[in-house]
């Protein structure tokens, strides 16, 4: 049985892997992460966060990067938590 090279051991896809992998250390890339993002993933800067916020629901993806992921699912978390907090806000 043999897996296909688009398809690693971790069940995601070698693109995800390396997704995850370069949010892991994008600071220490020579340009900005924006440029970054364009050139290693030929992605718009909003089409990768898109990719990424759906990765970390990737149950794949934790098992690949467990402390990554619950990072960003802190963060993501914190972010919708004070939109929530903005609205309430405006309402009063």
């Amino acid at each position: 049985m043999t897996t296909a090279l688009s398809e690693p051991a971790s069940g995601l896809s070698q693109q995800d892997e390396a997704l995850l992998d370069f949010e892991a250390g994008w600071w220490r890339a020579e340009r900005s992460k924006d440029d970054e993002i364009r050139t290693r993933f030929g992605l718009s800067t909003p089409k990768y966060y898109q990719r990424l916020n759906a990765l970390i629901d990737n149950p794949d993806a934790l098992a690949y990067s467990p402390l990554l992921v619950k990072r960003l699912r802190r963060m993501r978390e914190q972010r919708q938590a004070d939109r929530s907090a903005h609205r309430v806000a405006a309402l009063r």
